[in-house]
């Protein structure tokens, strides 16, 4: 089954985030098992060039490759799908003509503008007729809600057609707010549960960028009915492990020197 029919019947994925261009760090994280990883563009310095390598990778592993774009850019969304990206996550989408404008630059006429190249995924010209059958039948057009004005338009994004899920940018958000990264404010869990509730009453698939590598976070998130996770980034998870065990080796030396 592909991502885009677990969306919309509302199954569990997991997936996370790259940010580190070397396409080692593609391949171990695509053999970890996550169900779709997604290169950022948009916090990173990852190149077009490089984002395409990683892609690769990914694609080959099995895995499903999406892209965060920098910006709602027709552009770099033709770009990063002739790469081969399966879909794109679509930054601060905050009214429903952002949304639009992102499922036109993803589709070809007549649903949307995109313009016919012939790359990677279109097999270098050789399989452009299957590609256009694929694009409308299994690519992924997912809108980041991370902005107040998102919010408060959050029903009309989630009718524009091609539209397949929301997740959440936690940071964005409760920056809107005027409360950066204070996710147990009580402003930001109001936020939050609108949300939850705006996406039940719609039957829509929600999710929700889990930064912390925190495996309970994920788990809390799930039971609350979140089906598209992102858990972390590449980064985080090298970081907090070396601190973690660091600070126990540490520790436990300390002790024994006492």
């Amino acid at each position: 089954m592909n991502l885009k029919e677990k969306l919309r019947i509302g199954e569990l994925t997991i997936g996370s985030w790259i940010t580190l261009a070397h396409p080692a760090i593609a391949e171990i994280m695509a053999r970890a098992g996550f169900d779709w990883l997604v290169v950022d563009l948009e916090h990173s310095v990852i190149t077009i060039r490089e984002a395409e390598e990683l892609i690769r990778v990914i694609d080959l592993c099995g895995v499903v490759p999406l892209v965060r774009l920098s910006a709602n850019d027709p552009v770099q969304i033709k770009r990063v799908m002739d790469a081969g990206a399966h879909g794109v996550i679509v930054p601060m989408v905050n009214t429903k003509d952002d949304a639009i404008k992102a499922v036109s630059a993803v589709r070809y006429p007549p649903i949307g503008t995109r313009g016919v190249g012939l790359a990677r995924a279109q097999k270098y010209g050789t399989g452009f007729d299957d590609y256009k059958k694929w694009l409308e039948e299994e690519s992924v057009i997912i809108v980041q809600i991370e902005h107040i004005d998102g919010v408060e338009n959050f029903e009309s994004i989630l009718k524009v057609e091609c539209v397949d899920g929301f997740i959440v940018g936690p940071y964005d958000l409760s920056g809107s707010l005027g409360i950066p990264g204070q996710f147990d404010h009580p402003k930001y869990r109001q936020v939050i549960k609108r949300l939850e509730k705006q996406a039940r009453d719609m039957n829509f698939m929600a999710g929700y960028h889990i930064v912390l590598p925190e495996p309970d976070q994920v788990l809390e998130k799930a039971a609350q009915g979140y089906k598209f996770i992102a858990y972390s980034t590449d980064f985080l998870f090298l970081g907090e492990k070396c601190r973690r065990d660091l600070s126990k080796i540490r520790q436990s030396i300390n002790f024994r020197n006492k």
